[in-house]
């Protein structure tokens, strides 16, 4: 007996163009993250490069910063130190000129109140009372020396010229000796509380 199947085979369809389409794709897929990869791996690597560009010049110009600060804290010290020994020798001068008695602050007064073209010859001193001799080639002078010596609080004012002779000029050519003007002045100490100071300076002597 003859049988016919009508229905036909059914035969197995081909997969192969489809297997191979997915496969490109997922090919090129790979491809394409490989390459974003590489572009992101390159483009961190080129970002970290340029940061590490400037953190070592941002590194060179704060480690000169501190080479320039520390010579400048070197100078600042070295200012302080100067500055210190400065207000020690003026501390000291201070004490030493405070502690000094009346007859050598008058010695002091005196000597710098002389002026050009006059010089003493003697200075005595009894209890506050100070008298002074001298010569002078000039009547400015003596008033320059006059008012020098009226300057601060150690002598009180006024001051008296009690005494001025001029000496004629004597002599020829070298031996010539100028006209001379002598004086003699009078003043009081105003601080009249160091007895033991004026004690000492009491007598005549010759001034320097």
């Amino acid at each position: 007996m003859i049988r016919i199947n009508l229905l036909g085979v059914e035969r197995p369809r081909s997969r192969k163009t489809f297997a191979f389409d997915v496969g490109k794709q997922l090919t090129l897929a790979a491809s394409l993250i490989l390459i974003a990869a590489a572009l992101g791996v390159g483009w961190w690597y080129w970002t970290l490069s340029q940061e590490s560009a400037q953190l070592d010049s941002e590194i060179a110009a704060a480690q000169q910063e501190a080479t320039r600060l520390r010579t400048l804290l070197a100078e600042v010290g070295q200012f302080e130190a100067q500055r210190r020994q400065l207000q020690e020798r003026v501390s000291l001068i201070t004490q030493l000129r405070s502690g000094q008695s009346v007859p050598v602050q008058l010695l002091d007064h005196i000597s710098r109140s002389l002026p050009d073209m006059l010089w003493l010859t003697s200075m005595q001193q009894e209890g506050v009372e100070v008298e002074i001799q001298g010569q002078s080639t000039t009547l400015i002078a003596l008033s320059d020396f006059v008012g020098n010596l009226s300057t601060g609080t150690l002598l009180e004012r006024p001051i008296e010229i009690v005494n001025s002779q001029v000496q004629p000029a004597t002599g020829t050519g070298n031996t010539a000796v100028p006209e001379l003007i002598q004086f003699t002045v009078r003043a009081r100490i105003d601080r009249p509380d160091d007895p033991a100071g004026a004690a000492g300076a009491g007598g005549r002597g010759t001034a320097p």
